[in-house]
């Protein structure tokens, strides 16, 4: 058991993936808090026009997708590291893996 913890912690890939899950959990806390400005330009906007801004819907509709990646890569449940490293809109395409039983 020692030496399989061992050779866990010893893994290159590993803690490179440890090290993208700390720069996306950094980048997701940006992007919540630009969605947070796309709500409030889009309330703005309601209010003064009396429906809603196109642009600002795609353009939350796009972070909001963005959001779902790098919970999806944080959460292990996909390989594929999110924009800058692969599309902008590649999570439209991801397929969520079936689950895995985990062996004891």
């Amino acid at each position: 058991m020692e030496e399989q913890i061992n050779y866990n912690l010893t893994q290159l890939s590993t803690w490179k993936r440890i090290f993208f899950m700390l720069i996306f959990a950094a980048i997701g806390s940006l992007v919540r808090m630009l969605i947070w400005a796309v709500i409030i330009l889009q309330v703005a906007s309601t209010l003064l026009t009396g429906k809603a801004n196109q642009n600002i819907l795609n353009f939350g509709r796009s972070l909001s997708i963005y959001t779902y990646h790098i919970l999806l890569f944080l959460t292990f449940n996909t390989e594929v590291l999110p924009f800058p490293f692969s599309d902008w809109n590649m999570t439209a395409d991801l397929t969520v893996p079936e689950s895995k039983e985990v062996k004891k």
